[in-house]
């Protein structure tokens, strides 16, 4: 397996050579390069069974670079990023592998503002490491490292938000089933639903690492976790992911609430308070752009990639938005994808409306995904494929930001072109108000590739 570098920052397996996996030389050496010019880094980890060995990896890089570190030791990646700015850091790291299964581990790295790194920001950090430009002190220069626990500050800060109604929650008498995927969520979860006056069943909550399954919330991954919601005649499953960024939901009658639709009902529940633009990114479901527009709101999307998306919510003064892999990001609390904020504003809106989950899911528009790719014969091949794709669609709308994606606005569908970053094909997502037409149109653009490759 490769190592994987990317703006955002370094990920691989646990185990083996040099460059073909995160290994302890590969940690040192984007922690030192990470560290130059910065003062102040916060580090924070997830609960992976490697996350001990590179916590201290890097902490005791960092001191090595003269670094005041302040870890905070098991904490989710939202909490990271708020205690960045709650100590005026001039950065920090998240040791998480995100939805990656256990094998894996990574370095996500922040910028002062407790969002992820612009792709100047990255490049250079990544030219750095190539450079081995390091800046390692003298022994009387040698940095410190401060132990501090940010969890209950960011509960404490979701539970003060303006749009967290405690007390319809509490009188809503919720029952949930959480699956925190024995992770940091086993931890933070229970802390939260306990504040909102909600019962909590927790499976799979010790926070050891060893993930009970496949730790991407997708609905092929929760079966455990629907039936648990059934069994318990729950009002609702709540899935993280490890590092408790993503949230997706599973209905009182044990299906899945679709993990695209965590921000398009956040996002209904904020519009109906708080007038402004929503934005997610361009692979994200059309569906928060429908709410949005019902709610006299603009709509925008950006370029997938979190970075990408908080940028453009600076840009246009987003209210809310988020990614469709169940990401809610709620600019009022801070810029980055956050699970925390994402069920208490749920629950909020569960609790206003008077509605079970599936309810509620059937007051939203209807829209599936369809989800393929093209291999291809080599990386320059997609050129090709783009530019076959523009030709053929050239009457219908086209937006080029990242990748190809052609809108069929008549019909309320679109398909999107990407090339993957890390291996010889281009993903094709198309989505469409039927699982029907989202396949046909991801086939026509399947067979016009094999056409020309």
């Amino acid at each position: 397996m490769t190592l994987i570098k990317s703006i955002s920052g370094i990920r691989g397996t646990i185990g083996g050579q040099v460059g073909e996996a995160l290994t302890p030389v590969d940690i040192v050496k984007f922690t030192a390069a990470f560290a130059k010019g910065r003062k102040k880094i916060v580090v924070g980890r997830d609960a992976r069974i490697s996350g001990p060995m590179v916590d201290g990896i890097i902490c005791n890089t960092l001191i090595a670079c003269g670094v005041e570190v302040i870890n905070i030791g098991m904490a989710t990646t939202p909490t990271t990023e708020i205690a960045v700015t709650g100590e005026k850091a001039d950065g920090g790291i998240i040791i998480t592998a995100s939805h990656n299964p256990v094998q894996w581990n990574a370095l996500k790295l922040l910028a002062s503002t407790g969002e992820f790194l612009t792709d100047a920001e990255g490049k250079a950090v990544l030219a750095t490491a190539e450079a081995e430009d390091f800046d390692f002190k003298d022994v009387m220069e040698l940095g410190s490292i401060t132990y501090k626990d940010y969890t209950q500050i960011h509960i404490d800060a979701v539970m003060k938000d303006s749009l967290v109604d405690l007390e319809a929650i509490k009188k809503a008498h919720f029952k949930v089933v959480l699956d925190p995927v024995n992770s940091v969520g086993g931890v933070v979860m229970p802390k939260l639903l306990e504040q909102l006056g909600v019962e909590c069943i927790t499976i799979n909550g010790t926070p050891d690492g060893h993930f009970a399954h496949n730790p991407e919330p997708l609905p092929a991954n929760l079966v455990n976790l629907s039936r648990t919601v059934v069994a318990n005649n729950a009002h609702l499953g709540i899935s993280v992911d490890p590092d408790v960024d993503r949230l997706a939901f599973i209905c009182e009658n044990g299906e899945p609430f679709g993990e695209e639709y965590t921000i398009v009902s956040v996002g209904d529940y904020v519009l109906s308070n708080v007038k402004g633009p929503a934005v997610s990114n361009i692979s994200s479901s059309r569906a928060l752009r429908d709410i949005a527009e019902a709610h006299g709101c603009p709509y925008y999307f950006s370029a997938v990639g979190e970075v990408n998306v908080t940028t453009k919510m600076h840009e246009v003064g987003a209210v809310t938005g988020g990614e469709g892999n169940g990401g809610v990001i709620y600019p009022a609390l801070h810029h980055g994808r956050d699970a925390l904020m994402g069920v208490a504003l749920f629950l909020s809106h569960m609790a206003h409306k008077g509605l079970s989950a599936t309810a509620l899911r059937a007051t939203y528009p209807d829209y599936t995904i369809s989800k393929n790719r093209i291999d291809l014969p080599d990386a320059s091949a997609a050129e090709k494929v783009f530019a076959a794709v523009k030709e053929k669609y050239a009457d219908a709308k086209l937006t080029t930001i990242d990748g190809v994606r052609v809108d069929f606005e008549a019909e309320r569908k679109w398909v999107i072109l990407r090339k993957s970053n890390t291996e010889p094909i281009i993903r094709v997502y198309a989505e469409a108000p039927t699982e029907a037409d989202a396949n046909a149109l991801a086939e026509d653009i399947v067979s016009l590739a094999k056409e020309i490759l």
